[in-house]
């Protein structure tokens, strides 16, 4: 796979069916960083400041990048790597970053 196809491929995800599956971007990672925190809160690990949606779609991107080091090569991995680092990037300017 060409690096066209795995950034179109990312796009297709992140403009189509996750976005028509999860909702908006903002608010769902929002709301994932809030049970993040909560379970980091319930663990007694505080962070020095509470996870946001940047963060959220960050951390889901480096998941991606440690997945492509553990089993067998799996596409995937890139194409939701992409998918991540294009949310990130939106989220960020949406939040004024």
């Amino acid at each position: 796979m060409k690096a066209e196809e795995i950034a179109l491929s990312a796009a297709e995800l992140v403009g189509g069916d996750r976005n028509r599956t999860h909702g908006d971007k903002m608010e769902n990672h929002s709301k994932i960083a809030m049970v993040w925190n909560g379970i980091l809160c319930a663990a007694g690990k505080k962070p020095y400041e509470p996870l946001d949606a940047h963060d959220v779609a960050n951390l889901m991107e480096g998941l991606k990048i440690a997945r492509r080091y553990a089993g067998s090569f799996n596409e995937d991995d890139y194409i939701d790597g992409a998918g991540y680092s294009a949310l990130a990037g939106e989220i960020a300017h949406r939040m004024g970053k």
